[in-house]
C-alpha cells in the first residue's frame, strides 16, 4: 500500500479568482487522493466566503479546516502563527503550499517551527502591485516578499508569466500556468447564429476597486450606441451610472455561462491582477478580449491576435472600432480559444503542479 502524500494548502484570500483555482484545485487532487492527502486551510473572514457553501463547491476528496487568519498585517498574526503551527504538527504534511501574500509570509514563519515539509508559495498576484495603497506601503510589501523568500526560503509557484518574472527576483521560482477546464466550458459555449443589432460588451466579476468600474463606466459613456454588461454586483455598484450599462447582480456558474454567450467582445478594465480566470472563459467562448496593458492581463492576450491591450478610454476607442467589424471577431476568438488550449489547460497546468510535488519527494510514482 502506498504512503500518501499529505499536502496542506493554507489560503487567506479566498475569493475572486483564487476561489476558482482552489475548487478546481481541490477537484483535480480529489481524484487522486488515493495518492495525496490533500487538506485545505482558508480564512472564513473574507466577506465573499461567507456566501459560499465550500464544503459542497469544494472536492468531498480533499478536508477543509477553517484558520483564523486576517487580510491586513497585525498583532492577530501572531495567533494565526500560533494556530498554523499546531495545525502543521497535527498533521505533519510534507509539502506547504501557501496562496495569496498573506498567507505566503504568515506560512514561511510557520516553517521556522514546523521545518519537515517542502514550501512553496503561490502570489496570485504581489500584494506591492496592488493600485489602492500608497508608495511606502508597495515598498513595506516588496520587500517583505524579498527578505522572506530570502531568508526564510520556499519556492515560488507563479501563476503567470509576469508573476513567474518577479518571482525569479525573489528567489527560486516556477511557472505553473492558471487554467480553466476547457471541456468542461465548451459544453456551455452556445455559438449564435444571429448576431446582436447592437455590439454587447461585457466583464464579469465583483464591482470592487481592482476591477476598476470607474474605467468602465467611462468607456460605457464614450460609446452610448453600444451596450454594456457588468455580470457580477459589489460594493462600488453606484459607480456605475451610463444609461447603456446593464448590471446582473450576483449569478450562479450556469447564469454566468449565458450572459458570456450574449457577449460580442469581453473587456477587463482591472488596475492589477494575478491571472484572471473570467478572460480565459470569455476566449473558450471565442470572444475578443480588451483588456488593461497590466501584469495578468498581458499573459493573457496576445495584442492584434487575440485581442488588445489599452491603457486608458480614449486609445480603447480605436479597438472597439476594429472589432466592430464580425469576421475579425471571430478570427480573434477563434485565435483566442486555441491560446487557451495551448496554454491555459487546468487539467495539463494541474498535471505540471502534480509532478513537481511528486518531483520534489524523489516519489517515482505512475498516476494517469
Amino acid at each position: 500500500m502506498i504512503e500518501k502524500i499529505k499536502v496542506l494548502h493554507i489560503v487567506e484570500a479566498l475569493g475572486g479568482g483564487v476561489y476558482t483555482y482552489i475548487k478546481d484545485l481541490s477537484i483535480f487532487f480529489g481524484k487522486y487522493n488515493m495518492i495525496f492527502d490533500t487538506t485545505i486551510a482558508y480564512s472564513s473572514k473574507r466577506p465573499e466566503v461567507s456566501n459560499l457553501d465550500l464544503k459542497k463547491e469544494l472536492s468531498n476528496g480533499v478536508t477543509l479546516i477553517e484558520s483564523d487568519m486576517n487580510k491586513e498585517i497585525s498583532l492577530k498574526d501572531f495567533k494565526s502563527i500560533y494556530e498554523l503551527t499546531k495545525l502543521c504538527k497535527s498533521l505533519q504534511p510534507q509539502i506547504i503550499h501557501l496562496h495569496s501574500s498573506k498567507a505566503g509570509i504568515l506560512g514561511k514563519i510557520v516553517s521556522l517551527f514546523y521545518n519537515k515539509a517542502i514550501v512553496f508559495y503561490t502570489p496570485h498576484g504581489y500584494s506591492f502591485l496592488r493600485k489602492d495603497i500608497s508608495f511606502i506601503k508597495k515598498q513595506f510589501y516588496y520587500y517583505i516578499e524579498k527578505f522572506t523568500t530570502k531568508f526564510l526560503g520556499g519556492i515560488t509557484i507563479a501563476c503567470g508569466d509576469s508573476e513567474f518574472e518577479y518571482g525569479k527576483k525573489m528567489g527560486k521560482a516556477l511557472l505553473v500556468r492558471n487554467g480553466i477546464n476547457i471541456e468542461y466550458i465548451l459544453n456551455k459555449f452556445k455559438p449564435s447564429k444571429v448576431y446582436n443589432q447592437c455590439i454587447t460588451i461585457g466583464i464579469v466579476g465583483r464591482i470592487s476597486y481592482i476591477k476598476n468600474p470607474w474605467l468602465f463606466n467611462k468607456i460605457a459613456l464614450n460609446n452610448p450606441n453600444l451596450n454594456f454588461i457588468w455580470i457580477g454586483d459589489g460594493e462600488l455598484r453606484k459607480t456605475i451610472s451610463a444609461p447603456n450599462i446593464t448590471i446582473t447582480g450576483w449569478l450562479n456558474r450556469e447564469e454566468i455561462f449565458t450572459y458570456l454567450n450574449q457577449l460580442d467582445i469581453y473587456i477587463q478594465t482591472s488596475l492589477w491582477e494575478g491571472l484572471p480566470i473570467a478572460p480565459l472563459e470569455a476566449m473558450t467562448f471565442q470572444k475578443p478580449i480588451l483588456a488593461t496593458n497590466i501584469e495578468g492581463n498581458k499573459d493573457i492576450v496576445l495584442h492584434g491576435k487575440t485581442g488588445f491591450l489599452f491603457t486608458n478610454e480614449n486609445d480603447i476607442q480605436e479597438y472597439i472600432e476594429i472589432l466592430k467589424d464580425t469576421s475579425t471577431r471571430d478570427q480573434m476568438g477563434k485565435a483566442g480559444l486555441k491560446r487557451c488550449m495551448e496554454h491555459f489547460d487546468l487539467n495539463k497546468n494541474f498535471t505540471i503542479l502534480k509532478n513537481i510535488y511528486l518531483d520534489c519527494l524523489n516519489k517515482d510514482i505512475q498516476i494517469d
